[in-house]
């Protein structure tokens, strides 16, 4: 277990990253301000952001070179789900009460995003829009992220590790057991798993729920939270795929996913049910 731990808040979530050895302050300021960078980027939640300037009104942003690789996965996401799987569900998110003054109160009806690809037109980093438009990463940021703060570690001259961002995981070194927290009971696991040099990443409709029956998981397709699938967990390379991967199993089947990506899951029905990747190195109890 790694001798010294380092924590801090940062896009509204806790962190806390393990390490052999007490982290030097200058590398906890380069992760704090990675953190603050990407926030600035990509917030929803903050006046000054990147996404901030185009939902006031449209045109063309540059993103920040990382942005290339999230939005990649973005397209391809948003392909493989028919448009379940959308950054632009974040008007949809504020119609329902999750916007920035944390309102929590529904409008009337739904807001059904438009297509990505369709109503986005994207060169690289940069996004160009012809009317005013809410991009939210949630599905896939905070993992990414988890990835952007480890190249800080490893730039740094930091080798081993694991960088916890509420829940998603990334591991540098030995392996790690994790338990699978159960979603209608936060003091039970409903299995445990092994993850080795790499990102493990969950979701759950238990988390941001407010009103009866709104969470933040929304279905791109109708505008609406998602119902069968209560929570997931995605094993993969980094942890931008396995946030990614994370979210697009509350709509696409894993075996549909696996044609294009590598990774292994598991995830809970509203019924109790829990469904596992074979390859999995791990049990489940549910």
């Amino acid at each position: 277990m790694p001798a010294s731990s380092f924590r801090f808040t940062g896009i509204g979530t806790t962190w806390q990253i393990d390490t052999g050895d007490e982290l030097p302050e200058v590398v906890t300021a380069r992760v704090r301000g990675r953190v603050e960078e990407f926030d600035r980027a990509y917030s929803r939640f903050r006046s000054d952001s990147l996404v901030a300037s185009l939902a006031a009104e449209p045109g063309s942003v540059d993103f920040p070179p990382d942005a290339v690789d999230l939005f990649d996965l973005y397209d391809k996401l948003d392909e493989i789900s028919g448009g379940a799987v959308t950054p632009l569900v974040g008007r949809s998110l504020e119609h329902l009460g999750y916007d920035s003054q944390y309102s929590l109160t529904a409008g009337q009806g739904r807001i059904v995003p438009s297509r990505w690809t369709e109503a986005v037109s994207r060169s690289g980093s940069r996004i160009t829009t012809t009317s005013p438009t809410v991009i939210d990463v949630g599905a896939a940021g905070k993992g990414y992220l988890v990835d952007l703060v480890a190249e800080v570690l490893v730039e740094a001259g930091i080798t081993e590790f694991v960088i916890d961002a509420s829940g998603d995981l990334l591991t540098s070194g030995e392996p790690l057991r994790v338990g699978l927290e159960h979603p209608f009971d936060p003091s039970k696991a409903i299995g445990v798993v092994t993850i080795e040099n790499e990102s493990l990443c969950a979701s759950g409709s238990n988390r941001r729920v407010w009103g009866s029956g709104l969470h933040h998981i929304l279905d791109g397709r109708t505008g609406a939270p998602t119902s069968d699938i209560i929570a997931t967990w995605a094993i993969a390379a980094n942890g931008l795929l396995a946030d990614g991967l994370a979210t697009a199993l509350f709509f696409v089947q894993p075996e549909r996913l696996a044609e294009h990506f590598e990774f292994d899951w598991v995830r809970m029905r509203s019924s109790g049910i829990a469904e596992r990747s074979r390859t999995l190195r791990g049990e489940v109890f549910s």
